[in-house]
């Protein structure tokens, strides 16, 4: 395929996916002139950028043959054809979906982007390129192995990430006011990270294209935190395999089901979920701060309360001097932001359809919650810290459209 040369833009989905350059890329941002303190940037803002930032967590499988499509079909909630029809041709006019693996139970296995596969010398629509979560991408190869049986396809973990490496353009780097006319360029497939706004777009380079370079911020750090100011969780770590629910963890919101495609595993659950169930928990973005201190407003990042680290995954939330029924989960967090699986009617002013705001358990306005850390150089708790929990206006909106608000 001849590659297109264009300046790096946000995407629409039917923008052209491979372009050229023939310089790097830089990936530059800025931290605070005190090494002891992290620069603060609200939810609503991109950091400083242009940033390019190299995701080493995820990791890519090809699956390509003539009957690749209709497989992934059957096994992803996203719709990768045409039309509902079982023969149907495999859409071609967009870069990928987000989507996931389900089990037949409808729990996530694996949160996954699919990629049209445009390095691939086979006919429009016959290769994908499946990322996933890196320490689950040899897994999630055997799954499909295994459920392959005499379709017509080969699957292969790429392992060697110089092959196609990926990336995350975020900020000015995802705007157009960040290319220029003797801006560096590259050649890549590119597709907008839709799952929430601001979340900028996600980048595969492939060995023949310009190189990258990510500046001074790490991935866990810049992308990570930027996630978590987002409200996104991503891989089995934020997304429980064989436990996490679509709808708990935001996947119906954050656009990897099509709940109007025909059959595939998990289906059942999710779409009666969809249309007669109540959801009363959601992945949120969380903040913790000090006892002394009041309750945030906004959902910012600092190095004043830098105890996210040392909460462990699963420990309950509790409402601040009383006890009961747990509010919800710590999930997963950085510094003093991060993720937690919260009861809605409890943490938040949402309210459920067809109950009461004051309810049973209901959120009042000055309730806080709380969470254990782990204590040093001990395996018992520590200190409790305070946390608070946010509602992201995507998040907002979307529910208020389903009719969840």
């Amino acid at each position: 395929m001849q590659p297109l040369r264009r300046r790096i833009a946000p995407l629409s989905r039917d923008l052209p996916r491979c372009l050229s350059r023939s310089s790097p890329l830089h990936a530059v941002s800025s931290t605070s002139a005190s090494g002891s303190h992290v620069r603060t940037f609200s939810a609503t803002h991109f950091p400083p950028g242009p940033v390019l930032i190299p995701l080493t967590s995820r990791k890519l499988i090809s699956v390509s043959g003539p009957e690749a499509a209709k497989f992934l079909q059957g096994v992803v909630t996203a719709n990768l054809l045409c039309s509902p029809a079982k023969d149907a041709p495999p859409r071609i006019d967009v870069p990928g979906h987000y989507a996931a693996f389900l089990t037949a139970q409808g729990r996530i296995l694996h949160d996954v982007f699919i990629y049209l596969d445009q390095f691939a010398s086979t006919p429009p629509g016959e290769s994908f390129l499946i990322e996933c979560d890196a320490d689950e991408a040899a897994n999630l190869a055997k799954h499909i192995k295994r459920y392959k049986l005499r379709a017509k396809f080969n699957v292969r973990l790429l392992d060697d990430p110089s092959e196609v490496s990926i990336w995350q353009a975020l900020g000015a780097a995802s705007s157009a006011s960040a290319a220029s006319p003797s801006a560096s360029v590259i050649n890549a497939l590119l597709m907008q990270d839709s799952r929430a706004p601001g979340m900028g777009d996600r980048i595969l380079l492939s060995s023949e294209g310009s190189a990258l370079r990510s500046g001074e911020l790490e991935e866990k750090t810049e992308y990570t935190l930027h996630r978590y100011l987002h409200g996104v969780p991503e891989g089995q770590k934020e997304i429980l395999r064989d436990t996490a629910l679509p709808h708990e963890t935001n996947l119906d919101v954050m656009g990897a089901i099509d709940f109007r495609k025909g059959c595939y595993v998990g289906q059942e659950l999710t779409i009666r979920t969809e249309h007669r169930g109540v959801v009363r928990k959601r992945v949120l973005p969380v903040m913790l701060y000090g006892s002394e201190s009041a309750a945030p407003e906004r959902l910012e990042v600092s190095s004043e309360d830098n105890n996210a680290e040392k909460v462990a995954p699963g420990t309950s939330i509790g409402r601040v001097g009383k006890k009961g029924r747990s509010a919800g989960k710590w999930l997963a967090g950085m510094g003093n932001v991060g993720l937690a699986i919260c009861r809605l009617e409890t943490m938040t002013d949402l309210v459920l359809p067809g109950e009461s705001s004051t309810g049973g358990g209901g959120f009042t306005a000055g309730d806080e919650f709380e969470v254990a850390t782990v204590g040093e150089g001990s395996e018992g708790e520590g200190e409790k810290t305070k946390m608070k929990a946010f509602v992201p206006d995507w998040l907002r909106e979307k529910l208020s459209q389903k009719g969840q608000h």
